[in-house]
């Protein structure tokens, strides 16, 4: 869709999620205001999310809201997560489009310029694809190429490979984004099954300005499980498999036994076969188990209705308040 004629400049807004991010934050803010100050035409909004930090990234960002009106924030009541918190900058956006983009400088501001001719060009969604990423190791980079394919593999949605959360998206995407009311998100699989008019836009990654990354090991993990339980029912699929294959091998071993003691008069050992059955019979069950625990986990967090986030104050937004029509809590408010 092409971006409606607007008397005023069109607004952008940038959601920029944050946890523990004060070796870096004043950078961030003085990367995207050196880029803000090239754009022609478009106003912007910068909506930092504090995602629960125990550092001083809330302090800090306080500071620069100060004396810049262009600056809001959100600060939540404890850590949400960045999907979570990136949903909160989405409700709170009031742009004909966001683009989400991370704290530590990976992403570097200055591709937004790219991503801004091609909304102009038409596209609703222009989405940032790694060509390189320094700095990162091996295990990393092999376990994220095998998650992105594994997740194509096993999703009915097809989900760019090597791309992160850095995008635009226009505000018709966003709006339906909003519409959407999931509480295990994982918006770059929700970003492709909205569909619209997407294309890609290559990119070189940057190291991590400073501090830690956000996601070790484990983190990767339970985001990767994210991802593949949200937009696919095939491990449930697969567990059918496993049990019908099960049984048929099991069959198979019935009849062999069957035929050596008919032909051949002797017979296995019966202890042998007993251990071989129940240890193989237990652990398929167990795992058919955990995965159908999985969605029902996620059935359950969705029934209990609980609120998205809570947010514990907010800078920057005037007299109007930072939320859509998903019911998070506010507990504190500041202009």
């Amino acid at each position: 869709m092409i971006p409606p004629a607007h008397h005023s400049p069109r607004l952008l807004s940038l959601v920029i999620p944050c946890y523990n991010e004060e070796a870096v934050v004043s950078e961030t803010v003085k990367r995207l205001k050196s880029f803000a100050a090239d754009l022609k035409n478009i106003d912007i909004e910068f909506i930092f999310i504090d995602d629960g930090s125990r550092d001083q990234t809330r302090a800090i960002l306080k500071s620069f809201a100060v004396s810049d009106t262009r600056i809001k924030i959100i600060s939540f009541a404890r850590n949400f997560g960045q999907q979570v918190a990136m949903t909160a900058g989405l409700d709170a956006s009031r742009g004909d489009a966001v683009v989400l983009i991370d704290a530590d400088l990976q992403d570097p501001p200055e591709v937004i310029h790219e991503m801004i001719k091609k909304w102009e060009e038409g596209y609703d969604v222009i989405y940032g694809t790694r060509t390189e990423r320094p700095g990162e190791s091996v295990f990393k980079l092999a376990t994220a190429r095998l998650f992105y394919r594994l997740l194509n593999k096993l999703s009915s949605v097809p989900i760019p490979l090597d791309t992160g959360d850095f995008r635009l998206m226009s505000l018709p995407v966003v709006d339906v984004l909003r519409a959407m009311p999931e509480r295990d998100r994982f918006i770059r699989g929700m970003v492709s099954w909205v569909g619209f008019k997407q294309i890609a836009l290559p990119y070189k990654r940057a190291q991590r300005f400073a501090g830690e990354t956000k996601y070790p090991l484990k983190k990767m993990i339970t985001f990767a499980f994210d991802g593949i339980l949200s937009f696919s029912s095939k491990p449930l699929e697969l567990s059918l498999i496993l049990g019908m294959g099960i049984t048929a091998v099991s069959s198979l071993g019935i009849l062999g036994i069957a035929a050596q003691r008919f032909f051949a008069g002797d017979w296995v050992s019966l202890e042998l076969i007993v251990l071989v059955a129940v240890g193989l019979l237990g652990g398929l069950q167990l795992l058919c188990l955990g995965i159908l625990g999985q969605y029902i986990g996620r059935i359950y967090n969705e029934i209990k209705n609980r609120p998205l986030y809570i947010i514990q104050e907010h800078q920057g937004f005037g007299g109007r308040s930072p939320i859509y029509s998903r019911s998070p809590v506010v507990m504190e408010k500041q202009p």
